[in-house]
């Protein structure tokens, strides 16, 4: 459904310092670009072939030059491979200057499985590692 996610942020390398080490237990490498106008962005996931096969989410400053806001009720979930992923990526975030939306856990009014962590980037924006498909914590058993 989606090519790419697009959030402003006001100081680049201070959210790609908080993104890289957030995104890392989720799996998320850098996105690896080439040519001109790439300065003021930068991005996690796929983007090949000059974007031609791209899943991305993309941080630059707004196009307008205004201050950068996280929208009310807007929030970005990336799916986690196990639970341990999910602590990971909220111990990362908060290590990185995040904040706290919601520890990890199972979050039963969503389904049995759904076991995730909320958190916000320094910018405001809502983030959320999400893990579905145990119901018990999977590290009880490898």
């Amino acid at each position: 459904m989606f090519s790419y996610i697009s959030l402003g942020c006001s100081d680049l390398q201070r959210a790609t310092t908080f993104y890289d080490a957030t995104l890392a237990p989720l799996g998320l490498q850098r996105c690896i670009v080439g040519g001109d106008g790439w300065d003021e962005w930068v991005g996690w996931g796929t983007y090949l072939n000059d974007g031609r096969e791209e899943l991305a989410l993309w941080l630059c400053k707004p196009f307008n030059g205004e201050p950068p806001s996280a929208g009310n009720g807007s929030m970005i979930a990336l799916k986690a491979p196990n639970w341990q992923a999910v602590r990971d990526f909220y111990r990362a975030a908060l290590s990185h200057g995040g904040s706290c939306e919601g520890l990890p856990g199972l979050r039963l009014h969503y389904g049995p499985d759904f076991f995730c962590a909320y958190v916000r980037d320094p910018d405001g924006h809502k983030l959320a590692a999400v893990c579905r498909g145990f119901s018990v914590d999977p590290a009880l058993y490898s």
